[in-house]
């Protein structure tokens, strides 16, 4: 008896925020009758459009689990065994269309490439979002690569950062590279820094914001921070303060998992929603005079981020195939720069004022 595939969790705009779970794509219970069989073989006959080689891959990356653990292609199916086969990329119906947009790739082998995705490029395709994506860009230029085979579309997503984060994606060139590194992911074992502008500057310099994160009960298009641990999935994300300029702070967050908007949702719980972010109450002086100089200072450098000021400065992992730690690393984009100069001013002033 094949069981329905499990339900994509999306939030419109919530379709391309970071997360690193892996997708139930096939779950399989075994009939009392079935005759003992390689389980390679058995998920060979009852898988559409699936190929020898890719299967193996998935069950070398411990992608195929026999009631729960991972299993070896050798493994005998027995009567009532529940299998379950679970992949980077969520299960969707629909193409994408290849389109040659430009990619800011900063390395590339044969296994994987880094993109620096600018702020406002959505990553994959959903709704509103049907064109422009970076999914559409990757398919366009690795269309005559092995993520584009039998006229079947793997643009090789591992990971996603929100619309209007930037920063770095690793992205897969094979089908043994999506599922190693999606292990990866799915262990907490990726190496993830990001930089943010938070408002305020917290209490400690260093500190650590455990609490589960899932749907706003009050508004279904927000996450929100549950820290007794009733509802969402686990969070966990480390913070440290590099520069504190009275009224904002530079922050460096390091994840330890990576659920959808896990850096905004627990930056506001702490009480240092991140700047000009529009969804989580980033957009308003949540420090300071409300009038004035003031006022029009941060209304500028507003427009000079016209967006939350989160980048993804850097990742690390064990490579596919070199088994080597790979670490990279990435410039802070110009309106980040911009308006991080300007409140490094403003707290320069700040501090002249006081010691005068």
């Amino acid at each position: 008896m094949e069981l329905p595939d499990a339900p994509e969790d999306e939030i419109d705009d919530l379709a391309s925020a970071d997360s690193d779970e892996l997708y139930e794509h096939h779950r399989i219970q075994i009939d009392k009758g079935q005759a003992l069989l390689r389980v390679d073989k058995f998920l060979m006959d009852r898988l559409p459009n699936v190929t020898r080689n890719k299967l193996q891959d998935a069950i070398k990356a411990e992608s195929v689990r026999v009631n729960g653990k991972p299993t070896k292609a050798s493994y005998k199916v027995k009567p009532l065994d529940v299998i379950t086969v679970t992949l980077a990329n969520p299960p969707r119906d629909t193409d994408v269309v290849p389109e040659n947009i430009p990619l800011n790739i900063v390395y590339e082998d044969e296994e994987l490439m880094m993109i620096n995705k600018p702020a406002g490029m959505v990553v994959h395709p959903a709704y509103n979002n049907w064109s422009g994506t970076l999914v559409n860009g990757l398919v366009y230029y690795l269309q005559n690569l092995p993520t584009s085979r039998n006229g079947e579309i793997r643009p090789g997503l591992v990971h996603r950062i929100d619309k209007d984060t930037s920063g770095l994606l690793v992205i897969a060139k094979s089908e043994f590279a999506m599922t190693y590194l999606a292990k990866q992911f799915f262990d907490h074992t990726i190496e993830r820094t990001y930089y943010a502008i938070v408002w305020g500057v917290p209490a400690q310099a260093k500190g650590t914001i455990v609490g589960h994160i899932g749907r706003s009960i009050k508004d279904r298009k927000v996450m929100a921070v549950y820290p007794e641990g009733d509802f969402g999935k686990p969070a966990i994300t480390h913070y440290e303060v590099l520069e504190s300029f009275t009224y904002c702070s530079l922050i460096k967050c390091n994840l330890e998992t990576g659920r959808t908007h896990q850096i905004r949702a627990h930056m506001k719980y702490l009480g240092h929603p991140l700047f000009n972010d529009a969804t989580y109450g980033g957009d308003k002086i949540l420090k300071g005079q409300q009038t004035g100089s003031y006022k029009a200072f941060v209304q500028n450098t507003f427009d000079l981020l016209p967006r939350q000021a989160l980048h993804a400065k850097s990742l690390g992992f064990t490579h596919p195939t070199t088994q080597k730690i790979v670490f990279f690393e990435s410039e802070l984009p110009t309106d980040f720069v911009a308006a991080l100069e300007k409140w490094r001013q403003y707290g320069q002033v700040l501090q002249n004022r006081i010691q005068s």
